[in-house]
This record gives C-alpha cells, structure tokens and sequence, in this order.
C-alpha cells in the first residue's frame, strides 16, 4: 500500500473517519440552521464525551455547515482559569467579518465591532498601564456605552444580542462554537447560560455549539438551574459495529483498496469503537499491508505500531502530567476496574491503597480539574479517556 496515500493519517480525505455514525447529529443541527433562520425558536446545542470519540471534528463539521449556510461562525476552545473575553471577542470577530460580505450598510457592520471593541477591552484588568493592555486588533472607533460595564453576564448578552441583530440584517444566523466546554469558569459559563437565556426569549438567530466531557452538563445545571431547558443534549460515544466499518472501508475505498472481514473483526475488538483508535489502528495496518486487500495478520503486524504511537501522543501525554500522588490514584482506578471503561466507587479506592478518603481528596481534585477523570455519578470516578485503564496496567 502507497503510505504517501493513506486516508487514515492526520489530515487525510476530506470526511475524517471520525464522523462516521454522527449523521443524527448533523441532521439535527441542520434543522436547527433552517428554524433559526426563519425566526423560529431552538435550543442550542452541547456535544458530550469521552477523550477520542471525535467531538471536535463533528464541531468542525457544524462549523462549516454554518459557513455553508451563510452563517457568521466562530470557533474557541475553552482553556482551564482562562478569561473568556479575549477568545470569545477573536471569535465573533470572525463571525462578524462573516456575515459583513452579505451586509448592505457598512457602518452598521462598524457600528456592531465597535460594540465588540468595547467588550474585548475590559480583558485588560483595572488599572493596567497602556502597555500591558490587550489589544483586539478592531480597527474600527471603540463604541461605548454597549457591552462594556464589566459584568461578564450583562455585556454577554448585550454584545450577543447586538451581533444576532446584525445576522437577522441578512436573513441568516450566528454560531458560535465552544470546545472544552467545561474548562470555562463559573462565571463565564454562568454568563453564557444567560446570554443564551436572554436569545431564546427573544428569538434572536444565535446559537452556542458547545462541546465537552461527560461531566459538562452537570456544570452547567450547578451555573443556572434553568440550564436543562437552554440546550439539547447529545451523547457522542463509540461507533458501533456498522459505523465502525464504515469508518475505515469508506476512505479505503476512495484509494480503490479494501479490509477483509476478519481485519476489520479485529479492528474492531482492538480499537473499541472508538474513532480516534479506529484512525490510529487503521491508518498503521494500511502502512504495514504489503497487498490489497488488508487482512488479520496485517493487523496483527500493525498493532505494535499503532500502540506504541497511542502510548506516546495519547495516553502518555496525559499520564505525564499527573504528578505522583495522581498516579497513584489513577493506578488503583485502573486495578479496581481492571482496566475496563467502568467507574469505580470513590470509598474503594481508599480501601485499595490502605488510605483515609480526606487523604486522597487533593489527588482527586487535581485530576478533575486537568480533564483525566469526570464524576460519573456521587460516588464514583471514572477516566475521561477510553482505555487508559488498560494502559496504566501496562506500565510499570
């Protein structure tokens, strides 16, 4: 197989193997550009799950269903203690330029990023000097008196409602698109929340596309109460066995080469379902087969690669950053549910390392914060990225 050609290395093709099986999603949102831009009312949306089972390119594939439909579309992802102004204003920025080419009055268009100016400036804490303030790169006059007051909450929805009235201007909509969801602060998502609150009541064409951990919608339930009612919820999880197949049959084809059925058997028990592990199995058993088309034993010479390549840039990576005491937590998570998928219960881990609850709580927290592990449900922990159990069992 030419390894110059392979449809499963970072970037190939033009349809990621990884959106395969997410056409109830794509279909979803498609309905929700249609309805949202003939004035109807929609929840927006958010995407859940684990590390790997391609959340942010089914974003991306969103994105540019918006920009097709002739949306402003603006994509962030959200980073752990980091102030939400700075991204959010490059974002609708973008959106903003977006929906400027459709726009008949240039100075509405100016009148709305001078409200933007205004809101990204107040990044710049109280007091700062001239220097050490940010600069959004606007280059209109700063329009005061919208979206400035400094309350995150009220500007948001200001500044929102201000760029949906210049999107209903061209009959289309605004997306804004939301990566890592749950790393937003409180008050960011608690702000957010409102804003979107505010849009629905309103009816304004704007929509926030967020995606995150499973654990995403239980921070947004402890912001606003009234969040369950703000956003649809879709659980994106493993491919199944039909959407597995396809995942790697369809790209394959597009080169004229095939996987036999006991390869893709294999593939399949190895890879879990899950799309980043599919990619990963798939694109070192293309490299590896000598003749089309691609079966068992070119799998089974492949695998090695493919797993070294995972412990180095997946699991590795993540395992890194854990600092001892992390590790020892994560350890006893891996050999109390031997390394498969499944929480544990929080009490156990304590039983299993011979230590009081209270001693461990700092690990735990830590861990939480840095995206390794999410609270299943009170009482149980369970690892954000599929198959790191089985990793950790590996390690010495």
């Amino acid at each position: 197989m030419d390894p110059v050609r392979n449809p499963f290395a970072p970037g190939a093709g033009q349809r990621p193997p990884e959106l395969a099986g997410r056409d109830k999603e794509v279909d979803a949102f498609e309905i929700v550009l249609e309805r949202v831009a003939r004035g109807r009312p929609e929840r927006s949306l958010v995407l859940t799950g684990l590390r790997g089972v391609g959340k942010t390119v089914l974003l991306g594939e969103l994105r540019s269903m918006a920009v097709r439909a002739g949306w402003g579309a603006g994509k962030i992802e959200a980073r752990p203690d980091a102030d939400l102004r700075r991204p959010l204003s490059a974002a609708l920025h973008r959106a903003i330029r977006d929906l400027a080419v459709r726009h008949r009055n240039p100075d509405r268009v100016d009148e709305v990023l001078g409200v933007l100016k205004a809101f990204a400036l107040r990044a710049a804490p109280d007091g700062a000097k001239l220097r050490d303030r940010w600069q959004p790169g606007i280059d209109v006059p700063v329009k005061n008196g919208r979206a400035d007051s400094g309350d995150i909450e009220i500007d948001l929805v200001e500044l929102f409602t201000e760029v949906a009235e210049l999107a209903a201007d061209v009959g289309t909509g605004v997306a804004l698109f939301i990566d890592e969801m749950q790393d937003l602060r409180p008050d960011d998502v608690s702000a957010l929340c409102a804003a979107c609150h505010e849009l629905s009541q309103s009816r304004a064409p704007l929509v926030v596309v967020g995606a995150g951990l499973p654990h995403l919608p239980a921070v947004l339930s402890a912001s606003k109460s009234y969040s369950e009612r703000l956003f649809t919820y879709s659980r994106i999880g493993r491919l199944d066995r039909v959407d597995a197949d396809t995942a790697l049959l369809a790209p394959a084809r597009r080169e004229d080469a095939a996987f036999d059925g006991e390869a893709l058997d294999s593939l399949y028990e190895r890879s879990g379902g899950y799309p980043y592990f599919i990619q990963a199995y798939g694109k070192a058993a293309w490299d590896a087969a000598p003749t089309n088309p691609i079966g068992r034993r070119d799998v089974a010479v492949a695998a090695p690669e493919a797993e070294a390549e995972l412990a180095v840039g997946f699991f590795g990576s993540r395992f890194e950053r854990a600092t001892p005491a992390e590790r020892e937590y994560l350890r006893a998570m891996a050999e109390l549910s031997e390394g498969r998928d499944e929480p544990v219960v929080t009490s156990g881990i304590a039983d299993h390392l011979a230590r009081r609850a209270s001693s461990l709580s700092p690990a735990r927290d830590s861990l939480l914060k840095k995206g390794l592990v999410f609270s299943a449900q009170r009482g149980q922990i369970a690892f954000t990225v599929p198959h790191f159990g089985r990793y950790l069992l590996t390690q010495t």
